[in-house]
C-alpha cells in the first residue's frame, strides 16, 4: 500500500481517482488547490503525487518548481491536464515531474503510470540503503570451525507457518431452499472468491466478472459482501 496525494481542482476527478486508487490498495489524501497541497506536503511524506496543471490559485508547474527548490521533491510526481502544450510537458519534466497524463485519462493509463511512478519511488530508497550497507560492512572474517560437540547436535524443527488460502474455487452450496436464497448464496461465494484473489481491487473484478464498476458496488452491497476483506495488506 502507498500512500498517494492527489491535487485538482475538480471535485469529480479527485473523487474518480480516489475511488480506483483505493479500490487498488493505496491510501489516498486529496488537495483542491496548491495552498492544501504545500500543506499535506509539509504534514507528510507521499510515495506519489497525481499533480493537476491549470489550477486557480498557482499552476501545478510553479508548485512542481518551488518543492525541487525547497529540496522537497523526494516523491515521483505525474502531471495531469487536459489543455498543456507540448512546452508545458516538457518544463515540466526538466524540472522532475516522473511522466504525464492528459486528460480524459483512461483507467489503464492511470495505472500503469502509477504503477511506474510507485516502483521507481520504491528503487531510490532500496539503492541508497544498499549504497550504505556496502560502504559500512566490514570484511568478512575467517569462518569458525564449529565446535565438535555442536557438529553432531540434533537441529529444532522450525514451525510450519500456513496461510490462510481464502475461499476455494469449488464450494458445495446447499440446493435445499428457495431459488432466491440459493442464487444470492452462489453469488455472494463467487464475489468473495473473485475479490479474495484479486486482493479486494474493484477495478480488477469488474473486468474479471465482466460487469460495470457501479453494478457491481451496488451488488456487493446488495448480497452484504464485506469490501474489506479481500483488500491487500
Amino acid at each position: 500500500m502507498a500512500n498517494i496525494l492527489v491535487v485538482d481542482d475538480e471535485l469529480g476527478i479527485r473523487d474518480l481517482l480516489s475511488e480506483i486508487l483505493n479500490d487498488e490498495g493505496h491510501s489516498v489524501d486529496l488537495a483542491e488547490n496548491a495552498t492544501q497541497a504545500r500543506a499535506a506536503r509539509a504534514a507528510n511524506a507521499y510515495d506519489l503525487v497525481l499533480l493537476d496543471i491549470w489550477m486557480p490559485d498557482t499552476d501545478g508547474v510553479s508548485l512542481l518548481k518551488e518543492w525541487a527548490m525547497a529540496g522537497t521533491l523526494t516523491m515521483p510526481v505525474i502531471m495531469m491536464s487536459g489543455h498543456a502544450t507540448i512546452d508545458t510537458a516538457v518544463e515540466a519534466t526538466r524540472i522532475g515531474a516522473f511522466s504525464f497524463l492528459e486528460k480524459p485519462i483512461t483507467m489503464q493509463k492511470l495505472l500503469k503510470a502509477v504503477e511506474q511512478g510507485l516502483a521507481r519511488s520504491a528503487a531510490q530508497p532500496a539503492a541508497s540503503s544498499a549504497a550504505t550497507a556496502t560502504a559500512a560492512t566490514p570484511p568478512p572474517a575467517a569462518a569458525t570451525p564449529a565446535a565438535p560437540e555442536a557438529q553432531g547436535a540434533p537441529v529444532a524443527a522450525l514451525p510450519v507457518v500456513t496461510k490462510d488460502p481464502g475461499p476455494h474455487a469449488h464450494q458445495g452450496f446447499d440446493l435445499d431452499r428457495p431459488l432466491r436464497e440459493a442464487r444470492d448464496g452462489f453469488e455472494k461465494a463467487y464475489f468473495e472468491f473473485h475479490l479474495a484473489r484479486e486482493g479486494g481491487s474493484m477495478t480488477r473484478v469488474a473486468e474479471k466478472t465482466g460487469l460495470e464498476r457501479t453494478h457491481l458496488y451496488r451488488k456487493l452491497r446488495q448480497l452484504g459482501v464485506d469490501l474489506g476483506r479481500g483488500k491487500r495488506n
